[in-house]
């Protein structure tokens, strides 16, 4: 990925495991972004935080430091989830990979990112992000605007419910 180019990325969890069916997972998701968008390191556009997976439509800004915000956007949030796993007694064996690197691993190595070309694009992935939790597959919400972790209330209804969110239009 290349700074400065808009991008369509989706980040999953190991093994596909359901951990952002808890508040405090998501939390710490909202949290990073917040972060990183007000040090202006990432733009948000669009997004949906699914029970296994994330999908952005985003902007990398600068580096943090050394690393690309995407790289400290994943560091963060899997050393959040598994200080809060620790503190919560749950079986960390599940994401145990023991390498020499790590011995857990909460994200799926490689997240797709795809560059967003043309506008045409651009709301179609914008489209499908805000559909996802309405399929037939997850029935999260009955709406694309009622689901709560996602862009689709402010591009449908005008309420901007994230502080780090940015509107695509205006790009």
């Amino acid at each position: 990925m290349e700074m400065n180019k808009l991008y369509f990325w989706t980040a999953t969890i190991r093994n596909w495991i359901q951990i952002f069916d808890k508040k405090q997972n998501i939390d710490i998701v909202l949290s990073s972004l917040n972060y990183l968008s007000n040090k202006e390191l990432l733009s948000i556009y669009g997004f949906v935080i699914m029970p296994n997976h994330i999908h952005f439509i985003l902007k990398m800004n600068s580096l943090n430091g050394k690393e690309k915000p995407v790289g400290s956007f994943l560091k963060y949030t899997s050393h959040e989830i598994l200080k809060n796993m620790k503190e919560a007694n749950n079986e960390l064996n599940i994401f145990e990979v023991n390498t020499n690197r790590k011995k857990y691993e909460i994200w799926q190595e490689n997240p797709l990112a795809i560059e967003l070309y043309s506008t045409d694009v651009i709301y179609q992935k914008l489209d499908y992000i805000h559909n996802n939790p309405v399929k037939e597959k997850w029935s999260l919400s009955p709406t694309p605007q009622e689901y709560l972790y996602s862009s689709a209330n402010y591009y449908i209804n005008g309420i901007k419910d994230f502080e780090f969110l940015n509107d695509i239009r205006t790009i």
